[in-house]
């Protein structure tokens, strides 16, 4: 069935670049072509928080200990600093993120690296670092990574089935805007 597909896909893809060398109507179709990430059980999840917001995902995270404590967690600066000392879980630090934690979580998001952020923010407060925020929260988009900004919103992510089971998750392949003609 997968081969069948890719036989599709690749008809599908000489029938585009026919399309757009011949027919003027075609020329700036931007198509993006969907393809498969396997996720495996045991997630690699990223945890953020805002200050005003560290200390209530710190106790969502106690009442979800258990659940939470069977994957790989990262969290940024202070917010992993928090976690570990309120509750002793393992942490992969990264930088406090306006010193840059919030675009290495991006970045791990681009590189397949992260399966699902958690990141409590606080809509009231105004960030020196907002530009940050919106990117990670763009690239989490993006890359279609399941991502919580609440404890609502994170409790329905970690009571979903595909939590603690494998999963597969379409991810587009850009194919079309990586490989666009940029005018000159």
């Amino acid at each position: 069935m997968r081969t069948a597909k890719i036989v599709n896909r690749i008809k599908f893809e000489k029938l585009l670049l026919h399309l757009q060398r011949h027919y003027s109507i075609f020329k700036n179709t931007l198509v993006i072509f969907n393809s498969d990430m396997e996720v495996p059980a045991q997630k690699r999840i990223a945890l953020v928080a805002h200050d005003n917001k560290k200390f209530a995902l710190v106790s969502w995270l106690k009442h979800n200990i258990s659940s939470i404590e069977k994957h790989i967690l990262y969290a940024t600066g202070t917010t992993g600093k928090t976690i570990q000392k309120e509750l002793g879980l393992d942490i992969i630090p990264l930088h406090s993120g306006p010193l840059g934690g919030d675009q290495q979580i991006g970045a791990k998001i681009a590189e397949g690296n992260i399966d699902l952020l958690i990141f409590f923010l606080d809509p009231l407060e105004a960030m020196p670092h907002d530009s940050d925020v919106k990117a990670l929260v763009r690239l989490a988009a993006v890359w279609n990574i399941p991502m919580a900004c609440n404890e609502a919103t994170a409790d329905f992510l970690i009571s979903s089935p595909n939590f603690d089971a494998s999963y597969t998750r379409r991810v587009d392949d850009f194919k079309s805007y990586k490989e666009r003609k940029i005018p000159q």
